[in-house]
């Protein structure tokens, strides 16, 4: 039995050793295999014509970020005011952004904070915007299906970008480069 016991702690001790450098690479990767696309295309769809869509949103962005308060004033951008317009700027660039930092592994943990309070403001605005409170759209926690687009799949992605907050990006990032740099020249 001893045996057994040493063969679990040698092969687990392995592989937690190798989980610290593993699992925010593996984190990373399946954000990217799963949601990089989701949100780059949902900021091209918020992009304006041209070049200058990067400044000028489409009227689709404004649907989509602030649905009601765009229905109510006849679907007229310019009635809404500055406010609005930073909005949907900063929702669509963070929606380039934040991913793009994410897969990088730049600046990796403020980048998945960033993600984690932009799906929850994401989840928010399909809650109450789009009424997003159909049972099968909304989900349940803790109940026999686990699609609900709201409640079950968000809490899997801010769980997947939890762990990049706590365990930062790993050896394989840039930030891992810039630490190193920083180190060799502050030596302590």
């Amino acid at each position: 039995m001893r045996s057994v016991v040493s063969l679990h702690n040698a092969v687990f001790g392995l592989i937690e050793t190798a989980g610290s450098w593993l699992l925010p690479a593996l984190t990373r990767f399946v954000f990217a295999a799963t949601l990089l696309m989701y949100f780059w295309v949902s900021g091209v769809t918020k992009l304006g014509d041209g070049i200058l869509g990067l400044f000028s949103p489409s009227m689709g962005a404004y649907a989509q970020i602030f649905p009601k308060q765009f229905e109510a004033v006849g679907y007229d951008v310019s009635q809404l005011g500055a406010f609005h317009w930073l909005v949907v700027m900063a929702g669509t660039w963070a929606e380039f952004i934040l991913p793009l930092l994410l897969i990088i592994g730049l600046f990796t943990r403020l980048a998945a904070l960033g993600m984690i309070g932009f799906v929850v403001v994401q989840s928010l605005t399909d809650i109450y915007g789009h009424n997003g409170t159909d049972p099968k759209t909304l989900g349940a926690w803790f109940d026999r299906f686990p699609d609900g687009i709201i409640l079950d799949q968000r809490l899997l992605w801010v769980f997947l970008l939890s762990v990049l907050v706590i365990k930062g990006a790993g050896a394989l990032s840039l930030d891992a480069v810039l630490n190193r740099k920083f180190a060799a020249s502050n030596p302590a």
